[in-house]
């Protein structure tokens, strides 16, 4: 008897889109998330559509949206003798005549996202049957999801235990290398589940003003408060390096762009206060770019702000 194996979300995922693309038939699978307004595709399993992972619709266009109120049927065979499903407006941008869909939970029991088929064909009644079958996977992803998800915490952990003697030895933040491990291990996370995530480049305006008029030691405290300083106000799960001599960056996992913008004024204030100069730049995650794309970003909005800062000072 052959063996299914899958060790993680993403895996059982694509399994579950294929057997049910092979039990069913239909143009499109996918497994989608919900994110505010936006209706995220992760996976798909496609046949008949332009969509492809990564792209975003309306949450309230969509035939999910309906479906996870309990205002339509998660099985439609003919999906335009519904009202709600005829007139969404997703509709419109695709040619759909029969539906299948299933809510994926997070375990405080608000929705993740869908597990949902679309065709341009209406299909038999009789798939109407196979309902169970569909809850059953799309309940078994849950489970899976939520496992992962909850082990999240955890698994930032180890990976930071991993790299614990990858230190720079003047903060004893992070060194380089263990940022870069770090951040593709945080990649790998927002592209299995979506998931959102903000870099902060940071850099110190004066350092070499310091070390020429007051020496290198002046220097080092100014980087070591510094570095106090960003572990004493930001998050657990932050992660925190000195990558180059007045280089700070900071990863801030789970973190929107509207998030990042309310820590950006915290941190300009904090250090304003502490009459620390710094230029800072941010940027979030975005479905189409990797936070290797967002710490070049960050970096561009960083130095930005330094010369800006160079003009206004003369």
């Amino acid at each position: 008897m052959h063996t299914i194996k899958f060790h993680n979300f993403e895996e059982a995922g694509k399994l579950v889109l294929q057997y049910l693309h092979h039990h069913f038939g239909f143009g499109l699978w996918m497994i989608t998330r919900l994110d505010n307004e936006d209706w995220i595709i992760l996976q798909a399993e496609n046949e008949k559509y332009a969509v492809k992972p990564g792209d975003v619709f309306r949450w309230a266009d969509s035939f999910c949206y309906h479906m996870v109120q309990g205002a339509t049927p998660k099985i439609a065979p003919c999906s335009e003798q519904i009202e709600l499903y005829a007139k969404a407006k997703i509709a419109k941008t695709l040619s759909i005549k029969s539906y299948i869909g299933e809510p994926l939970y997070l375990e405080d029991g608000s929705i993740f996202g869908t597990i949902c088929a679309i065709d341009n064909e209406p299909h038999s009644e009789e798939i109407i049957k196979d309902a169970a079958l569909v809850e059953l996977l799309g309940s078994l992803l849950s489970s899976i999801l939520q496992s992962e998800l909850r082990e999240n915490k955890q698994r930032r952990l180890r990976e930071r235990y991993e790299v614990e003697a990858l230190t720079d030895s003047l903060t004893g933040l992070y060194n380089r290398r263990a940022w870069d491990q770090l951040l593709e291990a945080e990649e790998g996370r927002c592209q299995r589940y979506g998931l959102p995530a903000s870099i902060f480049s940071i850099d110190l305006n004066d350092l070499k003003q310091v070390n020429d008029q007051f020496g290198h030691d002046a220097g080092d405290q100014l980087i070591q408060r510094t570095a106090d300083l960003l572990v004493e106000h930001m998050r657990v799960n932050d992660v925190i390096a000195r990558i180059g001599g007045d280089e700070f960056t900071i990863l801030c996992p789970e973190t929107k762009a509207a998030d990042a913008a309310v820590l950006y004024q915290r941190l300009t204030e904090m250090f304003s206060a502490a009459d620390i100069h710094v230029a800072i730049g941010f940027a979030a995650r975005q479905l189409t770019t990797d936070l290797h794309e967002v710490l070049i970003e960050a970096d561009k909005k960083m130095y930005a702000h330094k010369k800006q800062a160079k003009l206004l000072n003369g």
